[in-house]
Parts: structure tokens; sequence; C-alpha cells
């Protein structure tokens, strides 16, 4: 009995006071899918962990007093003007060291803008507003639904246990706009990275090797037009996209096809548009396929200028000589017109070129410009 009495305090013990009673701290993770993201959408926020100088005791005191609430958590997080301001001032303080600068901002002016792009993701995922482009952002669940809430709640909980920074820090709300995203799978902005070391290899060789003089142009942009039903794999304008390109390649007007769009229409498709396109290029019209460079990032006609001339620095393809956009007739007009021209302006903040030569209603010229290599995070889902 006394041997009998010994087990069970013994057992008692341990049902009472076990060593998992304590709450683990976080361990650190590698996240290749959050860390990504954060990298590519918040790179300056990603230098700023510890921010000497940053006062967040009115931020942290307001996130506390949200308790369990999704809506009010996400609602205090946000960073406010006062708080946008503190961190200008703290940057000011720190300087240049420690930071990656945007070459065309200042410090405090790229780091203002990425607390922009963070809120508009906590804006528009976590609390369910129109951001500005509705027809392609938004949650997954509808805002009125219990299942809306309960996907903030859990992205909320997602970020606190992937992190163990304070939650008034810049580092956990960098954190929770990526678990908002990644909750709503709206995480293309890295789905191919390493890019140019992947699917982009084989072109990047041949650029090497390649006498630029010997053709017109140095390049066919071909963007991508998506369709607006989800069991659609190639739309018909984007097939017509691919039939053109096939025809002035044979023509020998360019060595290279880039193919620019991202998964975009209808919301949530798992079609990329560039990808579909290089596909029928490939498959349908035998281009060999380290001449069909790929740009699966763009999401607006905009950025498949901007994006195109980004990946012909990174593959070594020369900007002094012209390019060839090759679409259909209405997008091809669109893209010379004043109103493409004002919206160039107010999206990138600059023009990625200039619109040059018609050679047919589905060709014309552009020279790209070096003002495409700026980072401006105004859409950050297309980075």
């Amino acid at each position: 009995m006394t041997g009998l009495r010994i087990v069970l305090a013994a057992l008692t013990m341990t049902a009472a006071a076990p060593v998992w009673a304590e709450t683990p701290a976080p361990v650190a993770m590698t996240d290749t899918v959050a860390d990504g993201l954060s990298q590519r959408l918040f790179p300056m926020l990603g230098a700023l962990d510890r921010l000497p100088g940053l006062d967040t005791r009115a931020r942290a005191a307001r996130i506390a007093a949200c308790g369990d609430g999704p809506a009010c958590v996400v609602e205090a997080t946000m960073w406010s003007d006062q708080d946008r301001a503190a961190v200008a001032a703290a940057v000011a303080r720190l300087g240049k060291t420690g930071v990656r600068q945007n070459a065309d901002l200042s410090v405090a002016a790229g780091v203002d803008q990425e607390l922009e792009a963070l809120n508009v993701v906590l804006r528009v995922y976590g609390l369910g507003l129109p951001g500005r482009y509705p027809k392609i952002d938004g949650p997954v669940f509808a805002t009125d639904t219990p299942f809306f809430a309960d996907s903030v709640k859990v992205a909320i909980d997602t970020a606190r246990a992937a992190s163990a920074a304070r939650p008034d820090t810049i580092a956990a709300s960098v954190r929770l706009a990526v678990a908002l995203l990644d909750a709503n799978d709206a995480i293309a902005a890295t789905r191919f990275d390493p890019l140019d070391q992947r699917e982009n290899a084989g072109a990047q060789a041949a650029a090497a090797r390649t006498n630029w003089s010997a053709y017109r142009y140095s390049l066919l942009i071909v963007p991508g037009v998506g369709p607006e039903d989800s069991a659609t794999v190639l739309s018909p304008r984007s097939k017509l996209h691919a039939l053109l390109a096939a025809q002035r390649y044979r023509q020998g007007l360019a060595p290279f096809i880039l193919v620019s769009g991202s998964a975009v229409h209808p919301r949530r498709t798992r079609f990329v548009e560039a990808v579909e396109i290089r596909r029928a290029l490939i498959e349908r019209y035998g281009i060999p396929a380290d001449r069909v460079i790929l740009e699966p990032y763009a999401r607006h006609t905009t950025t498949n200028l901007r994006n195109a001339t980004r990946r012909m620095v990174a593959l070594g393809i020369p900007l002094d000589r012209p390019t060839l956009i090759v679409t259909d007739a209405e997008q091809s007009k669109y893209i010379e017109s004043a109103t493409f021209t004002d919206r160039n302006r107010a999206e990138l903040g600059y023009l990625p070129g200039a619109v040059g030569r018609r050679l047919s209603v589905y060709d014309l010229e552009f020279r790209p410009s070096r003002l495409s290599l700026r980072q401006d995070p105004r859409d950050p889902l297309d980075p």
C-alpha cells in the first residue's frame, strides 16, 4: 500500500503541475512563404525590427484594449498618422545604417510608403474594406459572414505564434499583414521566386550570347488578358496574343518573347496569365522555351510594361533598343491613349517608357525607361 500511495502521489503531482503547464515561448521558424512575402512587399520595414527611440506605448495600449476582438486588433495594429510621424522621426535619427534604401526616395519616405502598403493589406484583408482594385483584391469569405471574422482571428493567432515580437512593433504588424494574405491565399507576389534562376534561366543564358544588332527589336512584350470565369485556362484574347507573338518571332523581329500577367481575373483564379501564354507558345507554336521570358507578377497593364523592363535589366537585355508590344487591338489602342498615360502617373508616379510608332492594330513600339526600376508599393500585391 505504501508503494501504491507513492505512485498515486507522483501521478497526482504530475497532473497538478505538468512540465508543459506554462505556455511555451514562440520558436523562431523559417517560413519560406511568410519570409518571402515580407522581404518582397516590405523590404525596408524588415530592417527596422528594432528601431531605437520609437515609442510605441500608445500603440501597445490600444492593441491590448481590444482583447480578442479581431476587427479591433486589426484596426489598432494599423499605423496612424501619428504613429508614422514617430517612425519617420526615429528613422531620421537612425540614418541610413542597416536600412535597405530605395534609391529614389529618402529612407523615411520609403519606410512611410511601406507602412501605407501595410495599412492597405490590413484594411482590405483584415477589415474587409474595399481596396483600390476591388474586382481582383479582397478576402476569400464574404465580410458579413462569421467565416470572415474567424479567418481574421486565425490570422492574428498565426502571426502571434510565428513571432515573439510585441504586438505594437513593426515586425509584428508586418507578420500580421503577411498572415492575412496567406489566410486568403493572396501570395502570388512570390510564387515563382527565384524567378530568373528557375523559369528564366535558359533565357538568361541565351541573352548573354545574343547579337542584338541582328534584330529590329530586343523583345516582344505580350501582356495577358484574363478570362472572367474560373474554369477558363486561357482567355480568347490571350490566345490571340500568343498567336500574334509566335508569328512575329518567326518573322525574326526579336530574339525573345516576354509574357506578362499574374493570376488576376477572376479573383482567386488559379491560372497565371503569363504561364498559360508561355505554355501555348511552346506547346502549340513550337517556340523554344529559352526564348520565352516569364513575368508572372504584373496585375495591371501599367505593371506589364514596368515589370517587363525589370526583367530586361535582370536578364541583361539592353534598354537602348526599342521593344514591340504585341496585343489585341483594344488593349493596344488603350496603351497609346492619354488615359493610360494618366493612369501610369497616378498609380506608378512615372511613365514606364515611351510609346512609339504603330506598326499595325496589334503592334506598338515601346522604349522602356529605367524609371521602372523604382520601388513604389502603391499596390502592395504588385511589387
